[in-house]
């Protein structure tokens, strides 16, 4: 049998130098992504397994601030997990919160011809809320932090400098991205969810050739459709109620009321947290609205239907 791929790894970092502490923990961090990697998606930061009400609440605010560019993956570990993955004591510098107390930890890997590893602990219960990165088996350096707080408030922006892809953005990219960022909205009913608004086409509809309007209901379009297809989601499981329904020969609601109830909901949304300025539609707009609703409420009836 083959040498283990990740130990032959380790065995290179160490031969060209790289401290073995660092070598060796950036390995278990790697594996550890590996392991969840089933579960991750890119772009978006991923629950590893099932949360506590408590879990839930430092989820929400990691959240509403770690913004990932749709090629890097992000596992957010709870207690249960974040337990277990604690750095030797050969090296203090990683510890950042005492064994007994519970951990809620971040990691993020960037693709390429070496990963980069952002690592962040964010309890409140840390002594150094903080995040470390690594790299081809070295310990690049740390942020620390006084609280949970202020690890959270510049947490974005670390993402940003260190692990975010900026260059060669495909329009499907930016159609996953600025997803990404509405079904936060969504979620956390928040309109302060962390984005960049120079790759969001709901910010710069140029990105995909678009305008204001036109991108309002791409946006909203690629929100049903995707809605549409999730069991676990309300709109969701109205359109698979109908299916059912049409199959059993029973009257079923029309498609195109539930689609136009999914689109009010998001519209009013929009409203509600001041995303879309609505009353300062030109006649022009207002009118250029009215045609893009019926026109994406009959695209999505022969989608959905």
């Amino acid at each position: 049998m083959g040498k283990n791929p990740m130990k032959k790894k380790v065995n290179k970092w160490i031969k060209k130098g790289k401290d073995p502490r660092s070598a060796h923990w950036q390995a278990a961090l790697e594996a550890t992504l590996k392991l969840f990697g089933p579960d991750l998606e890119p772009g978006r930061l991923i629950p590893m397994g099932p949360l506590e009400d408590e879990d839930l609440v430092v989820f929400e605010k990691a959240l509403a601030v770690v913004d990932l560019s749709p090629n890097v993956s992000a596992a957010f570990i709870p207690p249960l997990l974040a337990g277990k993955l604690t750095p030797p004591d050969t090296v203090e510098e990683l510890h950042r919160i005492s064994k007994d107390a519970p951990s809620y930890q971040i990691l993020i890997s960037r693709p390429g011809k070496e990963i980069r590893i952002l690592s962040a602990e964010i309890s409140e219960h840390a002594t150094r809320p903080g995040v470390d990165l690594f790299q081809s088996g070295a310990f690049l350096g740390n942020y620390d932090f006084e609280n949970q707080s202020v690890c959270l408030e510049h947490l974005n922006k670390i993402i940003r400098a260190h692990v975010w892809k900026a260059e060669g953005w495909t329009r499907e990219d930016h159609v996953a991205y600025t997803l990404n960022w509405f079904e936060k909205v969504t979620c956390l009913n928040s309109a302060t969810v962390a984005v960049e608004k120079d790759f969001s086409f709901f910010h710069s509809p140029t990105l995909i050739k678009s305008n204001q309007i036109d991108a309002m209901f791409t946006l909203m379009t690629e929100d049903l459709l995707k809605r549409g297809k999730d069991e676990t989601d309300p709109f969701g499981q109205a359109v698979l109620s109908m299916e059912n329904l049409k199959q059993e020969g029973r009257e079923a609601p029309l498609a195109a009321q539930i689609i136009e109830d999914g689109m009010l909901q998001q519209l009013n949304l929009m409203r509600t947290l001041d995303l879309v300025k609505f009353s300062d539609f030109t006649n022009a707009q207002s009118e250029k609205f009215k045609r893009g609703f019926s026109e994406t409420v009959r695209y999505l009836e022969g989608q959905l239907a």
